[in-house]
This record gives C-alpha cells, sequence and structure tokens, in this order.
C-alpha cells in the first residue's frame, strides 16, 4: 500500500532527523516549510517576519523532534508548533492582548455566514490581514486552526468571552469589508 509506504518512510525521515542527519531534517524543512510559512503568514502581516517565525518554530521543531511520539499526524505536530510561535511573536511584539474583559456576550452561530467563495485565497487573506491583530489571532484560532473558545483563553491568558467577543468583532468586520467590496464589484458603491 502506497499509504503505509509513505508513512514508513516519514518515520524513518524522523527518526534519521532525530540523529541530527542534516539531509533528513533538510528534506522535512523542504517538505513541511511552504505550508507552515502560509501558517505563520495567517497570523503576522509582514512575510520576512513571518519568515522568521517559521524558522525559529522549525528549530524548535527539530529540538524536540524526540518528542513526537506518532500517534497523530506530523504535519499537526508542527502546526501546533507553529501557530504557538506564532501567537509568541505577536504578544512580545505587539502587546495585544489587553482586551477588556466582556463576559456576557452572546455569540449567535448565524454570524458565520460570511460569504467567502466568491473572492480568491489572496483577497480573503488581504481581508484577514485587515483586521486588528488581536481580532485576526482569535479568528484564525477559531476559525482556521478549529480551537474552541476556552482553548483560545488559556493559549492567550484571556477570558472566554473575551474570546468570544474578539471573534464576533472580526465576524463584523469581516462582514462590513465584503459587503463594501460586493458593493464596489456591483457598481453600487
Amino acid at each position: 500500500m502506497k499509504v503505509i509506504h509513505l508513512h514508513r518512510e516519514e518515520k524513518q525521515l524522523i527518526e534519521q532527523a532525530i540523529l541530527n542527519n542534516r539531509q533528513a531534517q533538510h528534506q522535512l524543512y523542504t517538505q513541511f516549510s511552504p505550508k507552515m510559512l502560509g501558517v505563520c503568514r495567517q497570523y503576522i502581516k509582514d512575510v520576512h517576519h513571518a519568515e522568521d517565525v517559521m524558522i525559529t518554530a522549525f528549530m524548535k521543531v527539530f529540538t524536540n523532534l524526540n518528542k513526537f511520539e506518532h500517534k497523530g499526524s506530523f504535519e499537526g505536530w508542527i502546526r501546533r508548533i507553529m501557530v504557538h510561535e506564532c501567537i509568541d511573536f505577536v504578544r512580545v511584539k505587539k502587546n495585544i492582548f489587553n482586551y477588556q474583559e466582556i463576559e456576557t456576550v452572546i455569540v449567535s452561530e448565524s454570524e458565520s455566514g460570511i460569504e467567502m467563495d466568491t473572492f480568491s485565497v489572496d483577497d480573503i487573506q488581504l481581508l484577514i490581514d485587515s483586521l486588528p491583530d488581536g481580532y485576526r489571532m482569535i479568528f484564525n484560532l477559531y476559525a482556521i486552526e478549529g480551537y474552541k473558545h476556552h482553548e483560545i483563553a488559556k493559549m492567550l491568558h484571556i477570558s472566554e468571552g473575551t474570546s468570544k467577543s474578539q471573534l464576533s468583532h472580526a465576524r463584523k468586520m469581516l462582514q462590513n469589508q465584503i459587503n463594501l467590496l460586493k458593493q464596489q464589484d456591483n457598481g453600487t458603491k
């Protein structure tokens, strides 16, 4: 089976990289870096900073490679390291987590009805990039990475209500931007 063969190859590559085989490490980096740069770009607007964070995160990947237990996907394990490194970078660079605590926020799931299918990936990335840092961080963690609000709150050292509030504001901003773009496309603005 091809899948089993690929899994064995990946496992052997990881084992070689643990032994500091530079060729194996380079292969892993080459295989996963394009996708991981995309992950970092979701959180960090400047591509140069995103590249720096990705490289730092890969150093952590190779330093902690012996801790990977082959219980889930290797790509998912790397992605988790990338996300945490991005959070650390944003937290240090910009003090964005000084949110006003809002405990009683009602977020309706109908707010998630953002119509993105008419936009290119670049358009969507530009829309997300235009969000304030805190909104963008929580939107990415919730909508793209799939974390729950209690997990985001724990990661970012904020309350669950603040996470919900920031997501709600991010969705509203995106919806407003989409509506403006649609009006411009239709010639009504």
